[in-house]
């Protein structure tokens, strides 16, 4: 029996693997937009150019103890170009004599309703992203790392450039590479530099350079290290009275500034046409309990006026941010993370 090609619209013969005229596979998977069995090894429809939609276009990640976070692709968007991670520290190596500790845990990859849990015992940090791997930040660490105290979370957040191609692997790259480094204990710059590095890598030249923005933050027991290049952003949202500056977010004050022109373009980025960028790194302590907020600006966008939640667990407000954004417009997509510090949950 024959059929026709999707692509070319030659004749095929049922049980063809490609087609003899144009070479299309035949056993391709269809478009989530227009339906043709046409989509290519890279995730592109040959019909109709549509790249397709990933497994986290609507992902969470929740860690023991309460952070958590969430991506999603938004109302407007093909698919989601921003990423996420987040590690807990390990757990610091028992005394030379003592018995070994059984794993606490281990990371998962994450889905719509599932979780990353704590780090194992064994002292390495695990790792959950957005995009769906687990990282292990162990092996030997140059003179610079440190090791994180107990109870110390990593988080990055990448928001792709939507210009540049392939935004989604130059931020997905990003968070994988800065948050393993930021568990090992390296500083935020040589973080940011390896991330640096491997979004560089994807570039086939200055005129094809998939570009992320970049924000990450390590938060210990009484401080919390920033390191940022772009417009993805960092808020401190305190638990009690509001700090100073905060009136127009009802109760969130910024921790970052924006690496933008008056017009909204962004002036630092993460990619190979951009070799020279050089992160801001700042230290905040918290006066009282809160929570660490760090955003694409899919959130940010709509947060004049808006009263953030104050109840419910790091993912449930991380949840009813997300529904505020989506309820908006859900122009962008929209990567939230929330860490508790100081309170009941941290």
């Amino acid at each position: 029996m024959a059929v026709n090609c999707p692509i070319c619209a030659g004749k095929v013969l049922a049980g063809d693997a490609f087609c003899e005229a144009c070479g299309h596979r035949l056993s391709a998977p269809s478009c989530t937009s227009c339906g043709a069995p046409a989509v290519d090894a890279e995730g592109y429809c040959e019909r109709c150019g549509l790249r397709q939609p990933t497994g986290r276009d609507d992902a969470e990640l929740e860690l023991a103890g309460g952070p958590a976070g969430v991506t999603h692709r938004g109302l407007r968007r093909a698919r989601n170009e921003d990423a996420m991670a987040l590690v807990a520290a390990a757990e610091p190596h028992p005394p030379v004599g003592a018995p070994e500790q059984a794993p606490t845990g281990e990371a998962t990859a994450p889905t719509p309703t599932g979780e990353a849990t704590a780090p194992t015992s064994t002292g390495e940090a695990l790792a959950a992203t957005s995009t769906g791997e687990a990282i292990t930040a162990g092996a030997a660490e140059p003179a610079t790392a440190r090791v994180l105290p107990s109870g110390a979370v990593v988080a990055v957040v990448c928001d792709g450039v939507g210009s540049s191609p392939r935004a989604d692997e130059a931020s997905a790259v990003a968070v994988e590479t800065a948050a393993a480094a930021l568990a090992r204990g390296l500083p935020h710059e040589e973080a940011f530099a390896l991330a640096k590095q491997a979004v560089v890598k994807l570039a086939a030249s200055e005129d094809d350079a998939p570009a992320s923005t970049y924000v990450a933050a390590v938060a210990e027991p009484g401080r919390v290290t920033l390191c940022w290049a772009g417009d993805s952003r960092a808020y401190w949202l305190p638990g009690g009275t509001p700090l100073p500056g905060s009136t127009p977010l009802t109760g969130g004050t910024p921790l970052t500034e924006d690496d933008a022109a008056p017009t909204g373009e962004i002036t630092a980025w993460l990619g190979a046409d951009y070799a020279e960028v050089v992160p801001r790194v700042r230290t905040f302590v918290p006066s009282a309990p809160g929570s660490l907020l760090i955003c694409s600006d899919g959130l940010w966008r709509y947060l004049d006026g808006y009263r953030f939640p104050t109840s419910g667990t790091p993912l449930e407000q991380a949840r009813q941010m997300l529904r505020h954004a989506l309820d908006s417009g859900g122009q962008d997509n929209v990567t939230i993370v929330v860490i508790p510090l100081g309170g009941p949950h941290g």
